[in-house]
């Protein structure tokens, strides 16, 4: 069995990192207050990946991205999948130039599909992340696009056959309902996954105490967890809840 895996997020808007809540932002601070008020190091050393994303609201500016990203490797020594508007491969490579490991893909999924064929040829699949942020509407799980401002024309399960034929290592699945609600993960959504899929899911959206993590990582179609709620989970809380989930049998690597 493959070792299951504690993943956080940090939203990243214009130099500020931001709470999210459905996907309506709020800014907490910049990477100066991350340091010095959230103990960054202590999460750093209490996961198992980090995934920071542009979520700007205004015109990216990924050289501004990429210069906090440098910074923040500083004090994390965990992998790191960057992204947020990707729109060509210079980008990506850029990303990577500054510490990223992996790189996040979202609208490009719907509407560049063959840039995310030539990121695949240029860097492997092992690079690439498919992010699907899904609305629940009518029992249905919808895709979305574009910092979840646009529908598509695809579920779920058309998203996750759409990234069959990519070349993506990996799925970042986040429920928009639940996103920052700290009120468990939405694992209704598992239940929409195509029965015959063997990429590895991180699923996101929703946590707010480590029982929501042991929730999900205790369900077999699940590989990793992720939150992003930077309140909850302030110092030495992501290895507190790192521990309590080895303690409930989840097959976490042990840091201490």
């Amino acid at each position: 069995m493959t070792t299951k895996r504690l993943i956080f997020t940090l939203l990243y808007d214009s130099g500020s990192f931001m709470l999210s809540r459905n996907f309506r932002l709020q800014r907490v601070g910049n990477l100066k207050w991350l340091e010095e008020n959230y103990g960054f190091g202590k999460v750093g050393s209490a996961i198992d990946e980090l995934i920071v994303l542009d979520v700007s609201r205004q015109p990216r500016n990924i050289e501004r991205f990429c210069e906090d990203l440098k910074l923040l490797t500083l004090d994390c020594f965990a992998p790191i999948a960057a992204g947020g508007g990707v729109r060509s491969v210079d980008h990506a490579r850029l990303l990577l130039r500054s510490g990223a490991d992996k790189v996040v893909v979202n609208t490009a999924i719907y509407d560049q599909p063959e840039l995310v064929e030539n990121l695949g040829k240029e860097f492997g699949a092992q690079c690439l992340v498919a992010s699907i942020d899904c609305e629940h509407n009518n029992g249905m799980f919808v895709a979305t696009k574009k910092n979840s401002f646009e529908l598509t024309n695809h579920t779920l399960a058309d998203s996750i056959k759409i990234c069959a034929r990519l070349p993506i290592g990996e799925i970042y699945l986040n429920s928009i309902a639940r996103d920052g609600t700290g009120n468990g993960l939405h694992l209704e959504i598992l239940d929409h996954l195509p029965a015959n899929l063997t990429t590895p899911l991180i699923l996101m959206g929703g946590v707010g105490n480590s029982k929501h993590i042991v929730e999900g990582l205790r369900d077999s179609r699940v590989d990793a967890v992720a939150t992003a709620n930077l309140l909850n989970f302030m110092g030495d809380g992501l290895s507190r809840a790192r521990r309590n989930a080895i303690n409930e049998g989840i097959d976490l690597a042990n840091f201490d």
